[in-house]
C-alpha cells in the first residue's frame, strides 16, 4: 500500500508541507505541478521550487512570490489582502485552473479553517475575517498541497505527534500564546506537544491540512521508504526547521479501530425501539441499526448493533443495558478501514449544496449533502432528484 508519512518534529506549515511533497514527485509530475500552480489564475502569485539548507540538511523551499514579492509574515505579520471572508475565498478556489476534487479538498481546508477561527473568536463561521490565512500566498500554499497530494495519490497518510512550540506569536489580532487559538482549536484531538523552542511551529493552515489529509497520527508504520522530501520552512531556529515526508510500500492493514456492541431483542414494540436507537445516537454512539430476525421460541425480533470508538465500549454497554430491555450484549473490538472525512460546497444553478468528501486508500468520494439538496428542492417546488443530479454533474464535470 503507497503510504505517505510526514514527520512534524519541528511542527507544520502550508508552505513547508508543499514543499515536502514537492520533493517526492518525479520529474514529469514536478514539471504538472509547477506549471498547474503557476498557470492557476491567482493574481500576480509565482512558485517556484528553491534549494535550501536548514541546520545542514539539504531540502527544498517553496517560494510564493505575490507581485514578485516573498511575503514573510508566515501567517503571522502583516499581510496585504486583509479580511477576506469564507464566500470570498471559496469563490477565488472555484475560479482556479485545477480539478474539482483538487477545489473541494482546497475548500474543506478553508471551511476547517473558517470553523477553528469561529470558535477561537466566538463568531459565527459567516462573520470570519481570514487575517494573514486570507492572503493570496496562503492559497497557494493550501491549493498546492491539495494539488500534490492528487499527484501523488498516497493510498495511506500517517503523521508524528506534532510539536507546536511555545511562547508567544504577533498576529493580527496582537499577542496570542503559542499555538495561537485557531490553530489550537484545529489541534484538538492530534497528539501534539510543546518541548522549549520558542515560536510558533504548527501554523492554522498546517494544521488544518494535517487535519484534512492525515488518517493516523502516531509513529511511523512499518514501510519501505522508496522516497525522502525535506520541506524546509521560512525561520531559523536552533535545530532543523523542515518537516520529512516518507513515501513508500507499507503493509496496509487497518487504520482504526471500532467497538461492535450486538444484542437480541424480541420483547420492545416498534417505537420502543425506535427511541432507543435514537437515544444511543444522541448518548454518544458512531451509528445504530437494527435487522430483522428469528428469535427462540420462533420469535420475530430484532438484532440491534452499537458502533462506538473503544474507549467508550463500558459507557456504551451501560446505556444499552438502560435504554432497552435486553440483559446482556456482545462486544467485539474489530480493526476498521476508513476514508479520510472533508466538506466542500458545490454551486447547482439554484444556490449552494454542501459536499461530502472522503479520501484514502487511493480512493475518493464526493457525494452532495442531502439536508442542502432537500431544501433547495423544496424552496423551487423541484423532486429531490433533479437537484440532487445537478450538483452530482457540477462535482463531476471537473473530475
Amino acid at each position: 500500500m503507497k503510504t505517505l508519512y510526514l514527520e512534524c518534529t519541528m511542527g507544520a506549515a502550508g508552505d513547508m508541507l508543499m514543499a515536502a511533497l514537492y520533493e517526492l514527485l518525479d520529474e514529469a509530475q514536478r514539471e504538472d505541478f509547477l506549471n498547474t500552480m503557476n498557470a492557476l489564475g491567482l493574481h500576480g502569485v509565482e512558485v517556484s521550487p528553491v534549494a535550501a539548507k536548514t541546520s545542514g540538511i539539504t531540502g527544498t523551499h517553496m517560494q510564493v512570490l505575490v507581485h514578485g514579492r516573498e511575503e514573510h509574515h508566515h501567517e503571522h505579520g502583516q499581510a496585504h489582502h486583509h479580511h477576506a471572508t469564507p464566500g470570498h475565498i471559496a469563490g477565488i478556489i472555484d475560479g482556479l485552473a485545477l480539478p474539482q476534487g483538487v477545489k473541494e479538498q482546497a475548500k474543506a481546508v478553508y471551511h476547517a479553517i473558517a470553523q477553528a477561527e469561529a470558535q477561537a473568536h466566538g463568531c459565527s463561521v459567516g462573520e470570519v475575517h481570514y487575517h494573514e490565512v486570507g492572503a493570496l500566498d496562503a492559497i497557494a500554499d493550501v491549493t498546492g498541497v491539495c494539488y500534490a497530494m492528487n499527484l501523488l495519490a498516497p493510498e495511506a497518510v500517517c503523521a508524528s505527534p506534532v510539536h507546536v512550540g511555545c511562547g508567544t506569536v504577533k498576529c493580527a489580532h496582537g499577542i496570542m500564546p503559542v499555538p495561537a487559538p485557531a490553530a489550537a482549536a484545529l489541534l484538538m484531538g492530534i497528539p501534539t506537544y510543546g518541548g522549549t523552542i520558542q515560536g510558533e511551529l504548527c501554523t492554522p493552515t498546517g494544521a488544518a491540512l494535517l487535519k484534512t489529509f492525515v488518517q493516523r497520527f502516531g509513529p511511523m508504520p512499518a514501510m519501505v521508504p522508496e522516497k525522502i522530501g525535506y520541506g524546509v520552512g521560512t525561520k531559523e531556529f536552533e535545530q532543523a526547521n523542515c518537516v520529512r515526508a516518507f513515501w513508500g510500500e507499507s503493509d496496509g492493514g487497518e487504520n482504526g479501530a471500532i467497538v461492535e456492541l450486538v444484542c437480541n431483542i424480541d420483547d420492545m414494540t416498534p417505537e420502543a425501539l425506535a427511541f432507543a436507537a435514537s437515544r444511543l445516537l444522541e448518548l454518544g454512539a458512531l451509528d445504530v441499526y437494527t435487522t430483522p430476525g428469528t428469535m427462540k421460541k420462533g420469535r420475530p425480533g430484532h438484532v440491534l448493533t452499537v458502533l462506538c470508538e473503544p474507549e467508550k465500549e463500558s459507557e456504551m454497554a451501560r446505556h444499552i443495558l438502560a435504554q432497552t430491555t435486553t440483559n446482556g450484549l456482545r462486544a467485539r473490538r474489530c480493526g476498521k478501514y476508513f476514508l479520510t472525512p472533508g466538506t466542500g460546497v458545490v454551486q447547482t444553478q439554484w444556490g449552494p449544496v454542501g459536499v461530502k468528501l472522503a479520501q484514502g486508500f487511493g480512493a475518493f468520494h464526493a457525494k452532495p449533502e442531502f439536508e442542502g439538496a432537500a431544501a433547495l428542492a423544496k424552496a423551487n417546488g423541484l423532486p429531490y432528484q433533479t437537484v440532487f443530479e445537478d450538483a452530482l454533474r457540477k462535482l463531476e464535470r471537473g473530475q
